[in-house]
């Protein structure tokens, strides 16, 4: 059977409860105060905020609530006091008299939206008409009741309100840990569309492409895609938005000029969106390919080694038997066409014995390195005796050199000799790269604990496919190179304590850093062992 209608007379005859409930005015909101609120899930028990002058009237709705067993009830009589309690303790549900003596319910709503912007507020009135009841609803009620209504609708209304308020605290409390995840982790996380088009990037992405969020939402994704990785990878990506199936797959991420191998997982989400999380395995990859280039230039250093004094032999008597041929030529052969040919032909063989004996050259370096001699080098005296050694071949490409300090710069400690034969393999590829009319810039400054040098051409640049493969002994992009020139210098580098990065746009240019660690200022000089 339906309980008494609550109209305001009834509800003034109706006898006053004979337990004390004048503890509950004052006290605060089971969730915490406004600042707290949101750190954790909601707690069982909620907090109604009754806002109304009629203290008889406030009085039995606060019973009738309170019947629930797992609300506390907190009574104000004016807007100004409800709005203070609000600001000191917060509240999960408020119930509101639409007439009050310093406002009306209806302005004080979204006052006390802004003071608690999760909770719901329910608006009571004996006066109800149309233009309440929208103006209301558009204020942002849960709900406007009448005051003929019976207790058990009002804690039907109430209840719902708490499970509302309680889903969407715990909906905003899962989104800020998942916001939380995906803003720490350390692996890169995209929300992708069906069109291809970035809605979500973490920081992580910013850390590796120097491109904000905020600037990431809305480009294409395949704008951050190594060219070579471009199409398998919008390939994966269909394929996950119309099959539903996760998919793996190594995919390059680049960004000014610089490439990191990434281990993409795609997976697929409601409504098209797919979370492509990548991992970054530049490193795992680069440690593997050296180990494997280590294998290999054993291999090749063993080889060389045995075979260095057999060799050598060969090509020495092979240059001179060139030379006292060509001597002959010159005395023998009349004909100065035929003279001029003949000088030629021996000129081409001795060359490339010369390369040969420069590749075993090179074969020795990689295989068995002299020990380093330590003492205090300015790197600025090796570089610029190394500019003016090719000052003269600089010259007549018509390629101009420029060298700049960004202020003082300290010296390192390594081998002067090995230093010199890094800028010497840097400057002479730059020169390579850079046609007549370019230029040729070296800064060195320092950055920490490091001397950086940074060597650019503006010449044709090297192709992103390229660039992972730089490194690999026997990879050249140089007609009749050896391909050992940069393993030497990365080699020589490592040996130092630094390190060698390349980056470059095709038809821009290319730089190249090298980083060494500044001398200590009681380093002393070593000789090699």
């Amino acid at each position: 059977m339906a309980g008494p209608i609550l109209t305001p007379k009834a509800l003034a005859r109706h006898p006053k409860p004979t337990k004390t409930y004048t503890a509950a005015y004052d006290r605060p909101m089971s969730s915490g105060p406004a600042s707290e609120r949101g750190t954790a899930l909601p707690r069982a028990r909620g907090h109604v905020l009754v806002v109304d002058d009629h203290e008889a009237l406030a009085d039995n709705l606060r019973e009738i609530i309170l019947e629930e067993g797992s609300i506390d009830v907190t009574v104000r009589g004016s807007g100004e006091a409800a709005l203070a309690f609000a600001r000191n303790h917060g509240f999960d549900v408020a119930i509101v008299d639409v007439k009050l003596p310093d406002t009306s319910g209806v302005e004080l709503l979204p006052r006390l939206r802004e003071v608690v912007p999760d909770a719901e507020i329910i608006l009571i009135t004996g006066f109800a008409t149309i233009d309440a009841a929208i103006a209301a609803l558009r204020g942002g009620a849960f709900a406007l009741l009448l005051k003929s209504f019976r207790p058990e609708e009002l804690k039907s209304t109430v209840e719902q309100a708490m499970v509302k308020v309680a889903l969407r605290r715990e909906r905003d409390w899962l989104e800020r840990r998942y916001r939380a995840l995906v803003e720490v982790a350390d692996v890169i996380v995209l929300g992708i569309d069906r069109r291809g088009e970035v809605v979500l990037a973490n920081p992580k992405f910013t850390a590796l492409t120097g491109v904000p969020p905020t600037t990431a939402r809305g480009e294409s994704v395949e704008r951050w895609i190594g060219e070579r990785d471009r199409a398998p990878f919008l390939a994966a990506l269909d394929d996950v938005a119309a099959r539903g199936q996760p998919r793996e797959l190594e995919a390059s991420l680049i960004s000014d000029g610089a490439s990191r191998v990434i281990r993409w997982h795609l997976s697929a989400e409601h409504e098209g969106l797919i979370f492509a999380i990548g991992v970054d395995v530049t490193e795992r990859r680069a440690l593997e390919r050296r180990a494997a280039n280590a294998e290999a230039l054993s291999t090749m250093g063993t080889l060389a080694l045995g075979l260095a004094h057999e060799i050598r032999n060969p090509l020495n008597a092979a240059v001179l038997q060139m030379h006292l041929l060509g001597k002959q030529v010159e005395r023998e052969v009349a004909s100065d066409t035929a003279r001029a040919s003949m000088r030629d032909r021996v000129q081409i063989v001795v060359g490339e014995i010369k390369r040969l004996g420069r590749l075993l050259t090179e074969f020795l370096e990689l295989a068995r390195p002299r020990g380093l001699a330590r003492e205090r080098v300015a790197i600025g005296e090796v570089i610029d005796a190394v500019i003016e050694l090719h000052a003269a071949e600089a010259s007549q490409r018509g390629v101009t050199a420029e060298r700049l300090d960004q202020g003082v710069v300290p010296p390192v400690l390594g081998d002067r000799e090995k230093l010199r034969q890094v800028f010497v393999n840097l400057f002479v590829n730059a020169l390579d790269a850079t046609a007549s009319g370019g230029t040729v810039r070296i800064t060195t400054e320092q950055l920490g604990d490091k001397v950086m040098v940074d060597m650019s051409d503006d010449g044709c640049g090297i192709a992103e496919a390229d660039l992972s493969r730089l490194f690999d002994p026997f990879f050249t992009t140089k007609p009749g190179g050896t391909g050992l020139g940069l393993s030497i210098v990365r080699k020589i580098l490592e040996q130092h304590g630094g390190a060698l990065s390349v980056r470059s746009r095709v038809g821009e240019g290319t730089t190249v850093r090298v980083e060494l660690p500044v001398a200590p200022p009681d380093s002393a000089t070593m000789t090699p062992p």
